[in-house]
């Protein structure tokens, strides 16, 4: 008898976004756990620093073009 398993993660087969959610919660609990709140604040920080630069790179928008957007100037 074999048991039949549906793939539930994507196709590629890379980790989903749910563990790299995970991987980011456990982080900040370890952080502030041992750290106290400044070390807690510190990795969320750095962690959304983090967030947006993939995000532009994800995008294809270099460093220059957002701020051009940001700051209303049009190349």
């Amino acid at each position: 008898m074999t048991r039949k398993t549906d793939a539930s993660g994507p196709a590629s087969g890379a980790p989903g976004r749910g563990v790299y959610g995970a991987a980011a919660g456990m982080a900040l609990g370890f952080a502030g756990w041992f750290g106290g709140f400044g070390a807690f604040l510190v990795v969320v920080s750095l962690g959304a620093v983090g967030w947006f630069a993939g995000h532009l790179v994800d995008r294809g928008t270099s460093l220059r073009e957002f701020l051009d957007t940001v700051a209303g100037r049009r190349p």
